[in-house]
């Protein structure tokens, strides 16, 4: 399997700077930030499948654009996933029709540009041999983080998350884990804006990796474009013994 860094930032400002979205092979995306307009419209075409972490702007900014791209070019609906809590605000705050057309509905109800699947914390999704499973996290909004097995080794992405021993506990028992992408959203300076925001510092991080019991190459993303070199120096001195390597746009992950 092969996973592709569309966009990794924390925020936006020029085209280095792409909000959260992960291409799993051709088909999933993992969120669908401002890094799905890194695709052109034939790699959009092809993708039939959306997990969704959380509806936080950065992470869902371009789902609705998406669809209203590609539509008119597939066969069958593009099918979302999140939890219950997920798609909730999504079916209220998004495909509303007052910020943005009811794809679950259109063209008919019967035959949608878009459907909706509702996953369990715990339970897999196996999609030809690929098996996708949420994971606890603790953020503002209701959230989850994802495993990807390929079977060979697995991959987990934090999305975003606070401190959060669940999330730990469900990494550890991953027996082939050979990658972990974790946030780490704020500077060490701005620790106070990551607990009640409930993101990850440089100290934060460290004092949660003491958790991890699973050896494994580790992966920072969701830096703010502002603060990438002091965050990533404060981050050498509290975890270089981990040897943690800053996500980039259209780095491919293999496992």
């Amino acid at each position: 399997m092969k996973l592709r860094v569309l966009g990794c930032s924390g925020g936006i400002g020029g085209r280095a700077q792409r909000t959260t979205a992960l291409l799993l092979d051709h088909d999933i995306l993992i969120d669908a930030g401002t890094g799905v307009g890194e695709l052109a419209i034939p790699e959009l075409a092809v993708i039939d499948h959306v997990f969704i972490t959380h509806t936080h702007l950065d992470h869902i900014l371009a789902l609705p654009l998406l669809l209203d791209t590609v539509a008119d070019r597939r066969s069958k609906p593009l099918v979302v996933y999140g939890t219950e809590a997920v798609l909730t605000i999504l079916r209220n705050h998004i495909f509303n029709w007052a910020i943005w057309p009811d794809f679950s509905e259109v063209p008919t109800p019967e035959k949608p540009f878009m459907v909706y699947r509702t996953i369990v914390p715990g339970a897999e999704v196996n999609l030809d041999g690929r098996r996708i499973t949420a994971l606890p996290v603790d953020h503002t909004v209701p959230a989850v983080a994802y495993c990807i097995d390929s079977g060979d080794g697995s991959l987990v992405f934090s999305g975003d998350t606070g401190p959060c021993d669940g999330f730990w506990r469900a990494v550890n028992r991953i027996v082939n884990l050979r990658h972990l992408i974790i946030e780490c959203a704020f500077s060490n300076r701005e620790r106070k804006l990551a607990m009640l925001s409930r993101h990850l510092c440089p100290d934060l991080l460290a004092s949660e990796l003491q958790k991890l019991e699973r050896p494994c190459d580790i992966h920072i993303t969701h830096l703010k474009p502002g603060q990438i070199e002091l965050t990533m120096e404060e981050i050498e001195t509290c975890l270089g013994d981990f040897k943690p390597r800053m996500l980039q746009n259209n780095q491919v992950i293999e496992f």
